[in-house]
């Protein structure tokens, strides 16, 4: 699904964007901050299935954009989002698809892609049999259908032991390499190194099939958790085979690892 957000202020756009991608995260998403920037990438050949518009623009505003988009693109949904009430009655004179008041919330974007039917169709969620089966409690291993992962480079497993002990947090590039390296590097570097072993991770999962498990966005790397089986996990859900399992060692040849042993270790 292509979507389009516009709005003329940068923190609204970016609060806009958020929303829907975490209300539709198979979603491509792209930004514009006037009408005249979204109309011509549509003029440069790109059909969104719907629009997240606002109506105060500078130039033209959202109504007029509307009718613009509707007339270069009429299968394009379009949704008005604003801070002023009084535009609704003209807004669905326009054939709008709907009209949501600021500030915007994920709930209510999924709202109206389910009321317009563009949801992306959900995956089924991952049997425990198709899951990557990962060992946290003493060393960190990692299994898929019984066999184990064998990793290129150290640091490709070791990031995936740090996204796996952030529960599907997103992690900066920052943080990753605070916790990986433990050392002072400039950006650059640090970007190149950290580009190379996502890109290593991603290989090694692509060849068993778990590519999905990575989720990359704004700069951020997380895991999808509901694709893990994992004793940590586990532990944190009550499970008493888990619980009793735990010996107070957790991920231990990492160092970063150790404040979530402590944790763990006085639960």
């Amino acid at each position: 699904m292509l979507v389009f957000a516009v709005d003329d202020e940068r923190p609204m756009l970016a609060e806009l964007h958020d929303a829907i991608a975490e209300a539709e995260p198979g979603a491509e998403i792209q930004d514009f901050k006037s009408a005249a920037e979204l109309l011509n990438a549509i003029q440069a050949g790109k059909r969104p299935d719907v629009v997240f518009s606002d109506i105060e623009l500078p130039g033209m505003n959202g109504l007029s954009l509307a009718v613009r988009i509707k007339a270069v693109a009429p299968e394009a949904k379009i949704v008005f989002v604003t801070g002023f009430s009084q535009y609704a009655l003209e807004a669905y004179r326009r054939h709008v698809n709907g009209y949501l008041m600021k500030p915007v919330e994920a709930s209510m974007i999924r709202e109206e892609l389910d009321a317009l039917q563009l949801s992306t169709p959900r995956a089924p969620e991952p049997t425990s049999a198709n899951k990557l089966q990962v060992q946290c409690f003493g060393h960190f291993e990692v299994f898929y259908r019984g066999k184990p992962i064998i990793f290129q480079r150290k640091q490709s497993k070791e990031l995936l032991a740090f996204l796996i002990d952030r529960q599907g947090r997103a992690c900066t590039a920052e943080e990753i390499a605070a916790a990986l390296w433990e050392e002072d590097a400039d950006t650059a570097t640090m970007k190149t190194r950290i580009r190379r072993i996502v890109s290593d991770l991603r290989s090694t999962l692509e060849k068993i099939g778990m590519e999905k498990l990575i989720v990359r966005e704004h700069r951020e790397i997380a895991i999808r958790r509901d694709m893990v089986d994992c004793d940590y996990y586990r532990m944190l859900e009550g499970d008493m085979q888990a619980i009793n399992a735990f010996r107070g060692q957790y991920m231990s040849e990492y160092s970063w690892a150790e404040i979530t042993a402590g944790y763990l270790a006085f639960r």
